[in-house]
């Protein structure tokens, strides 16, 4: 199946516990690399992903606000995490830890982007669907090209109002801290 089915309600597909998702794309977003667990979550065979836009698997509950804070700190040539509802190709959706990195190769040329996801916790799933469904609701507000910036805003000033960082958040609800991913910022 190369495009997916319009969007439903579909069922939780979940990643088993030590699974992680792998994903490759070139600097424009378009996928250069998926691995076998990413194909059979997101229920798309290799060529019907392989030069697509990373995007295909968008679920129309995220917020836009999150992807825009996403390509600002990958822009800042930061990592970030986040927690992702992806959709599949028939219709049903997978929730995900994203850890996207940005790949630089000779001279400090930008070659593309990593990404990792794992299962989060369902705590956290449970915790970040408010913030998501209150975002949502703020672009639904808003004009196509303001809605992102709106949202990502609300969401940076409520994670100041919890004094937290929105990356800080995400690792602390599945029990994670930036040391404990080897990192050092």
């Amino acid at each position: 199946m190369s495009t997916p089915l319009p969007y439903r309600n579909g069922n939780e597909v979940k990643l088993l516990p030590d699974e992680l998702i792998v994903t490759k794309t070139d600097p424009t977003g378009h996928i250069s690399y998926a691995n076998r667990v990413f194909m059979r979550i997101a229920e798309y065979p290799e060529d019907a992903l392989l030069g697509k836009p990373h995007n295909i698997i968008r679920h129309p509950d995220m917020p836009r606000g999150v992807y825009r804070l996403m390509w600002k700190t990958l822009q800042a040539e930061q990592e970030f995490f986040g927690i992702v509802k992806n959709y599949t190709a028939t219709g049903n959706y997978y929730w995900v830890l994203a850890n996207v990195t940005p790949d630089y190769g000779q001279n400090h040329k930008l070659e593309g982007y990593y990404s990792v996801r794992r299962p989060p916790s369902r705590s956290a799933i449970d915790a970040i669907i408010p913030i998501y469904e209150q975002m949502r609701q703020i672009e639904a507000k808003e004009s196509k090209a303001s809605a992102p910036d709106v949202s990502m805003q609300w969401l940076l000033d409520e994670m100041k109002r919890r004094e937290i960082s929105y990356e800080q958040f995400v690792l602390q609800l599945n029990g994670l801290t930036p040391a404990s991913q080897g990192r050092t910022k």
